[in-house]
């Protein structure tokens, strides 16, 4: 049985609509049919008038409903037959009817290329058919004839292609408000690892010099066996704790309010680095480390403030990475201020270290260089020959900060 089906209508499985539409469609046939309710009059002879030939176009276009979503196409054409061969019986409404669903069908489920050209063509055909209908008739009720078939053809293949249109407008405005929740969310994912990103590095940048110098004076004060040393030590580690603590509550909080701080926080600026190098230097005094600060900011000179930052941050862990890793000696602390860039330069001696060293874990170059990618900068690191104070070789740190103005200008 299946095999004799044809090759369009095989392994489709009808829609549950399609099989109302077909069996409903059949029983008013039917019945119509029983009753002697046909299109034409008795008085209308057609070729095949014989009362049992009608229900045949019928059954036919019924069928044709079951693949009116899997196969338009071919279920119009076929259908076009059958309603050709109703207009040579005494014809059935069910049978027209079908067959007006049949075009709405094949516009809605069709190809593109069918929905756009079959209103067309259903148009054009009802045209050629009523101008047919008035030059062989020559009388008013060609008119209807004409009207009744732009109903059962261009007026579904119209209603169809207004349906698609308006499917294919809520698919585009599903997909693009997909897209837009996809955008949202991935700049939202890329705002939080921003954000983390940039906490770490202030956490890290305000706290490991602290976590440095009082790692470095435990270790001092626990190795040498002298009250003086010791209690110098135990002081250096308290400053070093305090100030750490309250880095890390300012740092918590802003964490925990999830937003701006109620109050503006000061912004290390160029001007605290004399302290921080003073800070350092109490801190190195017992690894033997000497800082030095050549150049700072400079008069007449407006530096950004991401810059600004920037540059404190990054000379804050060049000291920090100093602490933990230099050989005793002296670390040169330099800026250079141009019309269009600020250079900063942190030189320390390197070499094998006698004394106590804080562990280290790379993190701080990595936080450098990230804040000099930010502002399009240039970030070098890494030993030199050529170091004083008797040592063979200075670990450089070399940032190239760009200061141009907001309107493009160059810094004076």
């Amino acid at each position: 049985m299946r095999a004799s089906l044809p090759a369009a209508l095989r392994g489709a499985r009808p829609h549950r609509d399609d099989v109302l539409i077909a069996a409903g469609g059949l029983a008013v046939g039917l019945l119509l049919w029983s009753l002697g309710l046909y299109t034409t009059g008795p008085k209308d002879q057609r070729p095949l008038s014989a009362p049992w030939l009608v229900p045949v176009p019928l059954a036919v276009m019924a069928a044709l409903e079951l693949v009116r979503r899997s196969r338009p196409r071919f279920a119009l054409a076929a259908g076009t037959v059958a309603v050709v061969l109703d207009t040579l019986t005494r014809g059935n409404l069910a049978t027209v009817i079908l067959y007006a669903d049949l075009v709405y069908a094949a516009v809605v489920y069709g190809p593109p290329a069918t929905a756009r050209r079959l209103p067309v063509f259903m148009g054009m055909l009802s045209i050629a058919l009523t101008v047919g209908y008035l030059a062989w008739y020559r009388d008013a009720p060609a008119l209807l004839a004409g009207l009744v078939t732009a109903l059962v053809t261009f007026v579904p293949a119209i209603s169809g292609a207004v349906v698609r249109n308006h499917r294919e407008a809520a698919d585009a405005a599903r997909l693009r408000a997909g897209q837009t929740a996809l955008l949202a969310e991935m700049d939202r994912v890329q705002a939080v690892a921003a954000e983390r990103a940039r906490m770490a590095r202030e956490l890290h940048d305000v706290v490991a010099g602290h976590l440095s110098a009082i790692a470095i004076h435990a270790t001092a004060a626990l190795s040498l066996d002298d009250e003086r040393t010791t209690r110098e030590a135990m002081g250096v580690v308290r400053e070093n704790s305090v100030a750490g603590l309250a880095e890390m509550r300012r740092l918590i909080g802003l964490l925990r309010d999830g937003g701006e701080p109620a109050e503006p926080s000061a912004v290390p600026t160029l001007a605290g680095l004399e302290a921080l190098v003073r800070q350092a230097g109490v801190n190195g005094a017992a690894g033997g480390l000497v800082f030095a600060l050549e150049g700072g900011p400079v008069a007449g000179v407006r530096l950004p403030a991401p810059v600004e930052l920037a540059a404190y941050r990054i000379v804050q862990e060049s000291l920090t990475n100093a602490l933990k890793h230099a050989v005793p000696g002296a670390v040169t602390v330099s800026l250079t201020a141009s019309g269009r860039a600020l250079e900063v330069r942190v030189d320390s001696p390197c070499g094998e270290r006698p004394g106590p060293r804080a562990p280290g874990s790379g993190a701080g170059l990595i936080g450098m260089r990230e804040r000099v990618a930010l502002l399009d900068g240039v970030f070098e690191a890494g030993p030199v020959a050529g170091g004083g104070a008797g040592a063979s070789t200075v670990w450089r740190v070399r940032a190239e900060l760009p200061v141009a103005e907001e309107d493009g200008e160059p810094a004076a």
